[in-house]
């Protein structure tokens, strides 16, 4: 049974942050909220993790994940960025964007794209998310908690747990997010592409 955290969404307890990443640092897969919706999260560098999001989405190997930063700096250490992406992405974050670049060699193979060799990166605007990652001291690799056949992203912590049960190990509860997912833009070549339009403006990038 997944382990149910009751945090709050603007002063979250740091002994339910640090209980999380005890759990996050044993390997665990969380469901956790943003400030776009719930996304499935668990340390980068765990090869079951990464392979219990493909399980639970019905996800193939080309399908990108996004490592959820902390701050601009520790995004820097895991993709490239030219300076017109990094002024352009610099004006949006934190925020309900997710960017698609090239991954630095700090990026385990596995995890970019096998053919164009990059990966998502965010910044949420969400003090849980933003806690958690702070604390855990590396990007959250992460995937829109979005079950196959379904229309849309969970946004209820009740919700998640009575799904996923048995599927994740922890639900962390911070009350309402939000309800789309981010506004996916991919700067792979230079210049930008809106790939998903969701919670964040497209506009600006179109």
């Amino acid at each position: 049974m997944a382990k149910f955290f009751d945090v709050h969404p603007h002063d979250p307890q740091p002994r339910s942050i640090a209980q999380i990443v005890a759990l996050l640092r044993d390997d665990a897969l969380i469901a956790y909220p943003t400030d776009s919706c719930y996304a499935l999260g668990t340390r980068m560098d765990s090869h079951a993790g990464a392979d219990r999001i493909r399980t639970v989405r019905h996800l193939d190997d080309k399908h990108h994940f996004t490592l959820v930063c902390a701050d601009f700096a520790q995004l820097g250490q895991f993709v490239y960025l030219d300076n017109s992406a990094f002024r352009a992405i610099k004006a949006c974050t934190p925020g309900a964007y997710t960017f698609i670049l090239p991954a630095t060699k700090e990026v385990p193979r596995r995890l970019a794209h096998p053919n164009k060799k990059t990966v998502g990166v965010r910044i949420p605007d969400h003090p849980v998310a933003l806690a958690l990652v702070r604390a855990l001291g590396e990007p959250l690799l992460s995937s829109t908690l979005l079950l196959p056949g379904a229309e849309s992203p969970m946004t209820e912590g009740w919700q998640v747990k009575e799904e996923l049960d048995h599927v994740i190990d922890a639900v962390v509860d911070a009350g309402d997010c939000g309800t789309e997912p981010t506004t996916v833009v991919d700067f792979s070549d230079g210049t930008p592409v809106v790939v998903r339009v969701g919670a964040g403006d497209p506009s600006r990038f179109e």
